[in-house]
């Protein structure tokens, strides 16, 4: 198995959420340093801990090939926003990611497209990669109007972004029935054929640049089902929820994708 030509890499990686305190954390890294070590270069790797973590993780992981994200940020570079993070000040950490646009936040913190715009442009100005999340609820699902979901969050969240800058964009496809304790994996070939619809609309959106953008595909992904989601079209690499949390878990997962990509 190779990533698609186009897009050049397989990202893998994970989010923390609100998980490990920080002396877990520097556990956590200090083994996926060494895993990384002899994985297939054209292998992505990044994981994204809680903020507090980012300073004493970049610290630790300084010379790994292990990227290094915040899971959100304000669009402003300062202001009165008590209880918020700028893109300024993670910059000035040196991260290479910033997660955007995740359901939680759009459920619990009323963050709508229109803000992941403004978060995306501001991310690009520093000069840190966006990973924005889209997907559809159950019940949009249900109705069948997952192609318009997606289309309404690609079109204003990506809005205004050169194509050079689009290139430097990842997204992530995680369907909100499929994510958290509760979700339900997705079928391999609905994430297919979701992924084309992604696919197309970055290509109408950005042309040919839009079939260089990173693809990801988050929803209970499991050790049992990862190289299934691998096996599809359009699926550039993996956002991995609880089932990366663990680092052994995580560790044989990467080591079976690094065999896939040897062989």
């Amino acid at each position: 198995m190779a990533p698609d030509a186009r897009v050049g890499k397989l990202w893998i990686g994970t989010n923390w959420k609100m998980h490990k305190t920080l002396a877990e954390g520097q556990a956590y890294c200090s083994e996926l340093m060494r895993v990384a070590e002899n994985l297939h270069p054209d292998i992505e790797l990044f994981v994204i801990p809680p903020h507090t973590h980012l300073h004493a993780l970049k610290t630790l992981m300084a010379r790994s090939r292990v990227r290094l994200g915040a899971q959100n940020m304000h669009w402003e570079d300062e202001g009165p926003y008590t209880g918020e993070i700028s893109p300024r000040m993670l910059a000035e950490i040196g991260l290479d990611l910033i997660e955007l646009g995740h359901s939680e936040r759009r459920q619990y913190y009323n963050e709508n497209d229109a803000d992941i715009n403004r978060k995306v442009h501001a991310a690009l100005s520093h000069n840190l990669r966006p990973l924005v999340c889209v997907g559809e609820t159950a019940e949009q699902r249900k109705f069948g109007i997952t192609e318009e979901v997606l289309a309404i969050q690609l079109k204003i969240g990506l809005s205004g972004l050169s194509r050079e800058q689009a290139e430097q964009v990842l997204i992530a496809y995680e369907p909100v029935w499929a994510i958290g304790a509760g979700g339900v994996a997705a079928e391999p070939g609905y994430v297919e054929d979701v992924h084309g619809c992604i696919r197309r609309l970055l290509a109408a959106l950005f042309g040919e640049s839009g079939h260089r953008i990173p693809i990801l595909y988050g929803g209970s992904v499991s050790e049992s089902n990862f190289e299934t989601y691998l096996d599809r079209r359009n699926v550039n690499g993996l956002f991995i929820g609880r089932a990366a949390w663990d680092i052994g878990r995580f560790s044989r997962m990467l080591l079976a994708v690094h065999r896939r990509m040897s062989a």
